[in-house]
């Protein structure tokens, strides 16, 4: 056996295979520590048992008779970019609530709702795009008041307040499905002025626009109320004129051949039309 040994050469690393090694074991590090820094950026999973594990807030809402408190997760309110910031102020043992009495009650139900399972009611009754949304016993009909549209209007508004873009894009939606009368878009119109931003052409233009198109016989069946309005919010008496004139102008411009020029030439003899009907 001592022969054998002897006569078995022993194999030793060659200088090149040396180097190789190290290099090996430096890009192994590296992959290593190329895939910890890949798993450290994995989203982690929250898990709906994870959620209700989460500490209970209080979001307080509206004052007096209209006060109304909701008890929710956590983990659920702060996907909510207001609220994460405000729970980021929480002592540990501390009270954890969120006072808001400046906000609709009801809108912030379907805040919460939302938060939870990414819908609101009344909800569309299918996945189409012009789906109609579910019959709501709350909502009068006629609805003279307004009062479906406001539901989303009032979720809108909030839903820009707590920085939630899709929630404002759910809401809208939701308002273009909801049928109303005159005196009703009248209401709806009056909220949009005064509770939205004035730069949100999202939500105020397409008032303006649906007024400028039906203005002529909505008016005759709420006239003192579109009165109202005008003498109210300035603003939306420019916003609706703006739109006529142009339309006035577009079409004028399409019965002269598509001149693109203004309607009133300097020099020219050519009178505007007296607007006599919207």
């Amino acid at each position: 056996m001592a022969d054998i040994e002897q006569q078995t050469p022993v194999e030793e690393t060659p200088p090149e295979d040396t180097e190789m090694e190290g290099v090996d074991v430096a890009a192994g590090a590296g992959e290593e520590m190329g895939l910890t820094e890949i798993e450290a950026d994995t989203p982690k999973l929250d898990l709906f048992s994870d959620l209700m594990k989460s500490p209970i807030v209080e979001v307080v809402v509206g004052s007096g008779a209209d006060r109304t408190t909701y008890s929710a997760h956590e983990a659920v309110l702060v996907r909510a970019p207001v609220f994460a910031r405000l729970a980021a102020d929480f002592t540990p043992g501390g009270p954890r609530q969120v006072v808001m009495a400046d906000a609709d009650a009801d809108a912030m139900g379907s805040v919460v709702e939302y938060l939870y399972t990414g819908e609101y009611f009344p909800k569309k009754t299918t996945a189409a795009r012009d789906a109609p949304l579910e019959k709501d016993p709350r909502q009068p009909v006629p609805d003279d008041d307004g009062l479906g549209l406001l539901v989303h209007a009032r979720v809108y508004t909030l839903a820009a307040r707590l920085e939630l873009p899709n929630l404002k894009s759910l809401a809208h939606s939701k308002i273009h499905r909801t049928a109303s009368t005159a005196r009703g878009e009248l209401a709806y119109a009056r909220f949009v002025y005064k509770e939205s931003n004035p730069d949100d052409a999202t939500i105020r233009k397409p008032v303006a626009a649906f007024w400028a198109t039906r203005s002529y016989s909505l008016r005759h069946e709420a006239e003192p109320e579109f009165k109202a309005m005008c003498l109210e919010f300035p603003q939306f008496v420019f916003d609706v004129l703006q739109l006529v004139l142009d339309q006035q102008e577009k079409s004028r411009r399409v019965g002269d051949g598509e001149h693109k020029g203004p309607s009133v030439v300097p020099g020219s003899s050519r009178k505007r039309a007296r607007v006599s009907q919207v």
